[in-house]
């Protein structure tokens, strides 16, 4: 492919649009070097000494958990199907509950750098190592299909092959983020934040405006064509082929709300890239506050988006003639390429390039300098050195996300895509967690050994589900995932950690 060809596509954009993009992303960057100043020790770099205020704590855990498929994916499903993914967010408030009150209090005991740690305190190494190596799979494969959202998306608006724009953004990520670490991510994901929101509710009111009726009309014609649908009770149970039905459509209530919450759990509680944020702050009653406050901030952004994406959807009902992009993942930028004047385009592209560059590449690095290289690696170096490895290896991850995102770009429904993704690895790692946090079990051996069987078992249930052989929703994984490792630890340790229980009992 000739580089000439990745450029060629050509673009609404004006230099108006160009200008307000270019403006709002240097902010951004100046924003992250000001704050990442002066990083002395991986402390600063990995928690900003936990002198993070727990405001800009808060807002940044909102703007990592919107990122660019909240901003991109989002509106997309609710233009293709309903309201029905708002079902999860119930599960979601309450696990975070859940976390703010047994897990944060664990990790401000043990003074955690990364919560992987806390499973070295509490069962040992191996455990540790597993569930960082789990992390690490994990994360760059969900954060791989959030980076190909947002640059398909702007691949769409610039008129670019999506090959240079994961580049720009990766260069982008890489150089703020190595440069000022934790502490640049979260001042700048204030930033961010504040501009998802003003896009979302500029693209509303833009397309009110441009429809006879305004809003009224938008929700009518939306709310006529099911898009405004929240609940699905799923079948009654005298219906024939319940059992099937129930298990294998991941929007049904019930299924939802439990994916939501043990979804959720995993995400904020045994994935370091949220709780990062949560941990840089000074108190475990400041992080505690931070997260329960974004239930408010979360549900705000995803109640914004849905409603963007049942906006756009009545607006190309009303008029028909309007072409549809080929994938409707695309329809976001679609419309904001064919539809939007300049400026307002210009602040969509805005939201959606710093979707893309908040990346994880801060706790990516963490993990990997606190839970491997420091212990296995290099136990007694200089800070100086531990600073210059955790910059060293932003690079390498950078590029393990870029070649990632690509290989998605040939994916379609990119908002379940990342969820199947999680759905396989989460569950083995809040399973451990669990064990760790509810019970006073010894387990080490028998942690890797859940872990490993659960993780396959749920692989091979998505990959039977995703042919049509096996009738189960991807929602159910993280459920079973989480319950057969738990079960599976408790079982196998008198046996593989007999040792240790002896031990213990001593």
């Amino acid at each position: 492919m000739e580089l000439k060809s990745w450029f060629s596509g050509g673009t609404s954009l004006t230099p108006a649009d160009f200008g307000l993009v270019a403006f709002l992303v240097v902010l951004m960057l100046l924003v992250g070097w000001y704050s990442g100043r002066r990083e002395e020790n991986t402390e600063d770099f990995f928690l900003g000494a936990r002198s993070i205020p727990w405001w800009v704590a808060c807002l940044s855990f909102v703007a990592t958990e919107i990122s660019a498929m909240t901003v991109i994916g989002v509106p997309a499903t609710a233009f293709r199907e309903n309201w029905n993914y708002a079902q999860f967010f119930i599960g979601s408030a309450a696990s975070r509950l859940v976390v703010a009150f047994l897990f944060i209090p664990a990790f401000y005991q043990y003074r955690c750098t990364t919560i992987y740690e806390f499973l070295r305190h509490r069962f040992g190494g191996q455990t540790q190592y597993a569930a960082t190596c789990f992390f690490f799979v994990t994360r760059l494969l969900a954060s791989g299909v959030r980076l190909m959202a947002a640059s398909l998306a702007v691949s769409v608006l610039l008129g670019w092959h999506i090959i240079p724009v994961i580049a720009l953004f990766t260069l982008a990520g890489t150089l703020y983020i190595g440069y000022g670490g934790i502490k640049a991510v979260v001042w700048t994901n204030v930033l961010q934040a504040l501009i998802f929101m003003a896009a979302g509710a500029a693209t509303i009111a833009f397309v009110a405006w441009q429809v006879e009726g305004g809003l009224p009309t938008l929700w009518r014609v939306a709310g006529e064509a099911g898009r405004l649908q929240v609940w699905n009770w799923g079948p009654s149970p005298s219906e024939p082929g319940f059992l099937k039905k129930f298990f294998e459509d991941p929007n049904i209530i019930w299924v939802a709300v439990f994916n939501g919450f043990f979804g959720s759990m995993a995400a904020f509680g045994t994935d370091h890239e949220m709780m990062q944020k949560l941990l840089t702050v000074e108190t475990r009653r400041e992080s505690q506050k931070t997260l329960i406050l974004s239930i408010l901030g979360s549900l705000a952004v995803l109640m914004l988006f849905l409603a963007v994406g049942a906006s756009l959807f009545s607006f190309y009902k009303l008029n028909p003639a309007l072409a549809l992009p080929e994938k409707l993942d695309k329809i976001y930028p679609h419309f904001a390429v064919t539809a939007m004047p300049e400026l307002l385009k210009g602040l969509v592209l805005a939201a959606i390039v710093m979707a893309s560059i908040d990346s994880p590449l801060a706790s990516l690095s963490a993990v990997f300098v606190t839970d491997i290289y420091r212990p296995l690696v290099r136990s007694e170096a200089s800070e100086r050195h531990y600073l210059l490895v955790s910059r060293v290896s932003i690079v390498v991850f950078a590029g393990l996300l870029g070649l990632i995102a690509y290989y998605f770009s040939f994916f379609d429904r990119m908002l379940w895509l990342a969820f199947k993704i999680g759905g396989v690895t989460f569950g083995s790692l809040l399973g451990v967690f669990l064990l760790g946090l509810m019970t006073r079990r010894p387990a080490n051996r028998a942690n890797v050994a859940a872990m490993l069987v659960m993780a396959g078992v749920n692989a091979r249930l998505l990959y039977l589900s995703e042919i049509k052989v096996f009738p189960l929703g991807w929602s159910w994984l993280v459920i079973l995932g989480t319950a057969g490792t738990f079960a599976l630890a408790w079982v196998l340790s008198p046996w593989l950690d007999r040792e240790q229980r002896q031990a213990q009992q001593a």
